[in-house]
């Protein structure tokens, strides 16, 4: 019974792997490769699955694949990352796409690696031990001043929380409501009722709001000028920003800046 109790204790302990592709025939050789290694290994065939089973199963490294039906790699990357109880995990790319803008996409939304096919099984195996060494001691540093874990996030809750990441990103060249949406594989509708659900405003509302927040910020922080400060926060002139922000703030970048500065001498008298 020991026995038995101590296999099963140490077959939870070995690191388990998702592995996200739609033709997992290619993966053979490195699922072997990676067995190799006592990795315990979970396969899904498309973005959609992959995210359900990497929410269900949390495991400790993902591999997956750019074009996939259903969910591309890079919007199951960001929901993802935008997910509380999956963010940490690492993800590598292995995908066929040579393009440098891709990768780069792939790096930008949150993946560690981006590993090109044709590639070779052991060199991946190397690259998801350094991965797993270096989640391993970010996960037990993070532990030391962790607070008490939240529940499941909804799915709302991760579509509005990545599409804010979007924003937040692309603030100075903010995209269209669409292209924000196809980045998630979901539809504006869906997008803007998740919005409406979560945050009680719409996308532009809430893109308003952080372009404010933002433009205060720099007001307060920075000397830019108001031009340079329109153009940081996505507006096409400094006369709309100034039309936009007097109407959020009831009086004129200038008036801010000056009062701000003006309350911060008071309180350093």
């Amino acid at each position: 019974m020991g026995t038995d109790s101590s296999s099963m204790q140490q077959e939870a302990q070995r690191p388990r792997l998702l592995l996200i592709d739609d033709n997992p025939e290619q993966l053979r050789l490195l699922v072997e490769a990676l067995r190799r290694k006592s990795y315990r290994i979970s396969v899904a065939l498309d973005g959609l699955q992959g995210y359900a089973r990497a929410v269900s199963i949390i495991p400790d490294l993902i591999i997956l694949d750019v074009h996939m039906p259903r969910m591309d790699g890079f919007a199951l990357c960001r929901r993802l990352k935008a997910n509380e109880a999956t963010a940490h995990i690492p993800i590598l790319y292995l995908s066929s796409d040579t393009q440098v803008d891709k990768r780069i996409a792939g790096l930008t939304c949150g993946g560690v690696d981006y590993i090109l096919k044709p590639y070779e099984p052991e060199e991946v195996v190397a690259r998801v031990e350094v991965h797993l060494a270096i989640a391993g001691k970010a996960a037990a540093q993070h532990a030391q001043t962790a607070s008490a874990p939240t529940g499941p996030m909804d799915d709302d809750s991760v579509l509005v929380r990545a599409a804010q990441e979007e924003l937040k990103f692309h603030l100075c060249n903010t995209p269209q409501l669409a292209e924000i949406a196809a980045k998630l594989s979901v539809n504006e509708r869906k997008l803007s009722r998740a919005f409406r659900k979560i945050l009680d405003m719409t996308p532009f509302e809430y893109l308003r709001q952080l372009r404010m927040q933002e433009a205060c910020r720099l007001l307060t922080e920075t000397s830019f000028s108001i031009v340079d400060i329109s153009q940081e926060v996505g507006f096409s002139s400094a006369a709309n920003f100034s039309t936009a922000f007097r109407e959020c703030m009831n009086m004129s970048p200038s008036d801010y800046r000056h009062e701000q500065r003006t309350g911060m001498a008071k309180d350093t008298e």
